[in-house]
């Protein structure tokens, strides 16, 4: 085998081949020598195309699996993020839809994420129930200690215990409006952004209307609410802190909502909705809705945008190498057929 390549690679095998391919075509016609190049050009196509498809093929194989390892290591860090932003619906400067959408996409360039602007508490429910009572508690402590340290020597032992029994009292007052009652009379969601079209939304807003309900139908109230989210029915997570508003006794027209996009760390699921209100200044909440309440706020598909990718098709065509190989058989019985057709017409020599 050997011998055979070198005496095929020799200078005087490829001479003498050159040669007779030179004599041959030069019986050819110009038709017949462009239809040989073109046969020749496509079955070098047909050899090196499906080598080509499989390095495609590699290479689109070697970044499907790169993504799904930064996926993967996304999830093991659990690292959460979000992205919302929050108005009453009767607001001077009321945004719409698109506007509220393009305040977030702007947010996300810029990367003010709510873990970044202690929006959101990365906490559970029971966890965040308990820092407000420890700062209030806190905070009570510490006005104690002021207001007894600015105490004037000449007051009485028993008026000092009053005033400290007093303050104390204050301190353990839930809400301003002893008398009334605290309600959240509505709440609803409403899905938004589904990129890749598995009906898991990314983007999705909750609307609620909180109510106080008192003697004087024209009373105020300063308050704030806490949002959480819980996945198939595990613990509840907090989301969102809203930003304090004032509502009028029960009208209507001081709703809120907010508008959120997860970005990170929640996998494709169904997630519950849960709302507690709170009234600015006092640790206790003073009205909760949820999804037992209403369906609107039950098992709401979502999933953080990187699990919600634009999905693009990718084709893969199968080349059949058997299918190239007959080709190839093909065009060479064309050569020798011609060739021997040029053959048979030279005269005969006597």
């Amino acid at each position: 085998m050997n011998n055979f390549l070198k005496h095929l690679s020799s200078k005087k095998t490829l001479t003498v081949t050159s040669i007779s391919l030179v004599n041959i075509t030069k019986k050819f016609s110009p038709i017949i020598l462009t239809s040989l190049q073109l046969a020749l050009m496509l079955t070098v196509m047909m050899i090196t195309l499906p080598t080509f498809s499989s390095e495609v093929n590699s290479a689109n194989k070697t970044t499907d699996n790169t993504n799904t390892t930064n996926r993967a290591d996304a999830i093991s860090t659990k690292t959460i993020k979000s992205y919302s932003s929050g108005q009453m619906t009767n607001s001077a400067t009321n945004r719409s839809k698109e506007d509220f959408l393009e305040i977030l996409k702007q947010k996300i360039i810029r990367g003010e994420t709510d873990q970044k602007l202690k929006k959101s508490l990365n906490a559970t429910r029971n966890d965040v129930i308990a820092k407000k009572h420890q700062q209030a508690a806190r905070e009570t402590s510490d006005n104690l200690a002021s207001q007894i340290t600015n105490k004037t020597p000449r007051r009485s032992a028993r008026q000092s215990a009053y005033d400290i029994a007093e303050i104390q009292n204050v301190s353990k007052t839930s809400r301003s409006f002893s008398d009334g009652n605290f309600v959240i009379y509505e709440g609803y969601s409403s899905l938004i952004e589904d990129y890749d079209g598995d009906s898991y939304y990314q983007t999705f807003s909750v609307t609620f209307d909180a109510d106080l309900v008192t003697y004087n139908a024209h009373d105020e109230a300063v308050v704030y609410a806490e949002l959480y989210l819980s996945e198939n029915g595990g613990p509840w997570e907090h989301y969102y802190s809203t930003d304090s508003f004032i509502i009028h006794g029960e009208s209507t027209d001081d709703a809120f909502e907010v508008y959120s996009t997860l970005a990170q760390g929640f996998t494709t699921n169904h997630y519950d909705v849960l709302i507690d209100l709170y009234e600015e200044g006092y640790p206790n909440i003073v009205a909760s809705y949820s999804s037992d309440d209403s369906n609107s706020l039950y098992a709401l598909p979502l999933e953080s945008s990187d699990y919600d990718v634009a999905y693009v098709e990718y084709y893969e065509e199968a080349y059949i190498h058997g299918g190239g190989t007959s080709f190839l058989a093909l065009t060479l019985i064309l050569i020798i057929i011609i060739m021997r057709h040029f053959e048979n017409k030279q005269p005969c020599r006597t």
